[in-house]
């Protein structure tokens, strides 16, 4: 019966899963120990690799169900199937929907899935994005493959046989369109954005910042030493820019009445309200920052405080122009009125604050100074480290920071994280290979057949291996074309909406994966064919 035919096959696909997943713990729980022994001298902290019971059940739960989420609607198919329609399914496969039970068994083991990979994440929002995205671009990737199929259906037969022949594979029952196109497209996609995102990150931390920052910042300058500090270093640094404003420190405490306790803002906004901030006083905008809604006061604005928020910081604690916001300075609380929201470009590294008031909201309060210092052509060593002992010993209450370590410990950091993501995008890449090279393994009979009916018929080895190669070609580049297209926007909403920075599309490392990809597609392709066609064509017209 048909129920006994699932029951057969579903508990061997689970006696494989079963020793798949074996298999697959124990090199995991093993791997951690290698590369402790391996690389743990690499490494500044210190490695104990131990056994976890928990993660490991995981594990096994994700093997499990996923071998179900991908057996259940096949064997639900093979339910129903005629045993005529058998014989009729090797070369021309109905196609046929399995009985709701099945249908609501997969969709059950998806969401177990699912499920499992937001459950047990760090970070859940991360997660749930994460699957909605790849389900997301697999729907798309399903959709382009549909789309190649029926597009090339509907092109004019060209006089080439190779030609026609290439194009008719790739729409014609059992292709490989939909495999290829699934197995490499999300994997492409996610090296692409990882390949934009290290880009970008190391143009914009590594490369470009170095050329415009600062050489130093000088904090906690005191306000009557200010004028001497500034003529002392411009004595010592000849032609250097001085930069110096006003910093007090104070706590947003209400914003439109509301307490600050009894906010929620957005998580991009959420560390304007964990501490105290720096903030600052200013008769005309601070360069590197625009107004883009509200207008800036007056240079002799004398009356009821006024401040300018950034932009984003003001979104996430919704506020707009005309607002009402409470900081407390000194232990005193100020409300005072945006007047305006401004975008900031924190890359230039120059002074810059979240919150700036007109000048007359902290009129002969107290306060401190933060100065940065600019070489127009940069300074040597020498010349830096002379400075910065003069400092030292003429304002020892002054802190000097110097530009250039915090940007090498930056870069290092950014360095080690893209290589731990790179690291982990491998991975993603391998398994596409492997789905790859399964699939066309599955459709090697088919192969096999296909080119022993056509060299009976008088196709050549050098036009069957023509029209083979052609074929995986366009399948290699509209998997290309498309996991470049989702990966440049998977990149782009990393960058430019999560880490606020600009996004540049690097043609180079995109097109880069995208010609992987498609030598990737053709040489697995051609590597099955080879041996296909180098099958006698008696055994296999007996066999069929």
């Amino acid at each position: 019966t048909g129920s006994a035919v699932v029951v057969l096959y579903l508990v061997q696909v689970l006696l494989l899963a079963g020793i798949g997943t074996a298999i697959g713990l124990v090199a995991g729980a093993a791997l951690p120990f290698a590369l402790a022994g391996a690389v743990g001298a690499l490494v500044p902290l210190p490695l104990a690799p131990s056994l976890h019971p928990g993660e490991l059940l995981v594990a096994a739960a994700y093997g499990v169900a996923t071998a179900l989420a991908f057996a259940l609607w096949p064997l639900g198919r093979a339910h129903d199937v005629p045993v005529a329609a058998l014989f009729r399914d090797a070369v021309a496969p109905e196609p046929r929907w399995p009985r709701r039970r099945y249908i609501v068994a997969t969709a059950l083991a998806v969401g177990a899935l699912a499920a499992l990979a937001v459950g047990f994440a760090f970070d859940r929002e991360v997660a749930f994005i994460f699957v909605c995205a790849a389900a997301a671009v697999l729907a798309g990737l399903r959709l382009v493959a549909t789309g190649v199929m029926l597009a090339a259906a509907r092109l004019p037969r060209p006089r080439s046989t190779v030609a026609r022949l290439a194009i008719a594979n790739i729409y014609r029952p059992s292709a490989l369109t939909p495999t290829v196109v699934l197995s490499l497209g999300l994997g492409l996609a996610l090296l692409v954005t990882v390949a934009l995102i290290d880009g970008n990150l190391r143009r914009q931390f590594v490369a470009s910042l170095p050329e415009r920052a600062p050489a130093f910042y000088f904090l906690d300058i005191q306000q009557d030493d200010a004028d001497r500090f500034a003529a002392f270093v411009a004595a010592r640094a000849p032609g250097a820019r001085i930069d110096r404003v006003p910093m007090l420190r104070g706590r947003i405490v209400a914003v439109k009445g509301v307490s600050a306790q009894d906010l929620k803002p957005s998580p991009q906004a959420a560390w304007a309200l964990q501490s105290d901030r720096g903030i600052t006083y200013a008769a005309t905008v601070p360069e590197g920052s625009r107004v883009v809604a509200g207008a800036w006061w007056p240079p002799d604005y004398d009356g009821p405080p006024l401040v300018s928020l950034e932009r984003r910081i003001a979104e996430g604690l919704g506020l707009e122009v005309g607002d009402a916001l409470t900081v407390n300075v000194l232990g005193r609380d100020i409300t005072a009125q945006v007047a305006n929201l401004r975008a900031v470009d924190w890359q230039s590294l120059g002074i810059n604050f979240v919150l700036v008031y007109a000048p007359g909201a902290f009129r002969g309060a107290p306060h401190t100074a933060i100065a940065t210092l600019t070489y127009p052509n940069g300074a040597s060593e020498a010349e830096e480290t002379a400075l910065i002992k003069a400092v030292a010993e003429a304002f020892p209450g002054v802190t000097v920071v110097r530009v250039k370590e915090a940007l090498e410990a930056v870069g290092t950091l950014v360095g080690n994280l893209l290589v731990a993501v790179r690291s982990a995008s491998l991975v993603s890449i391998l398994a596409a290979v492997l789905v790859l090279g399964g699939a066309l393994g599955a459709s090697h009979r088919h192969r096999v057949y296909d080119a022993v009916i056509l060299k009976t018929l008088g196709a050549t080895r050098r036009q069957l291996l023509a029209a083979y190669a052609l074929e995986y070609l366009a399948l290699g580049v509209v998997t290309a074309v498309f996991g470049v297209i989702m990966g440049s926007l998977a990149a782009w909403y990393v960058v430019a909406e999560i880490m606020n920075l600009r996004f540049v599309w690097l043609p180079a490392s995109a097109l880069v994966a995208a010609a992987g990809a498609v030598v990737l597609t053709v040489g697995f392709g051609l590597a099955g064919t080879v041996t296909a066609l180098s099958q006698r064509a008696a055994p296999v017209l007996r066999h069929r």
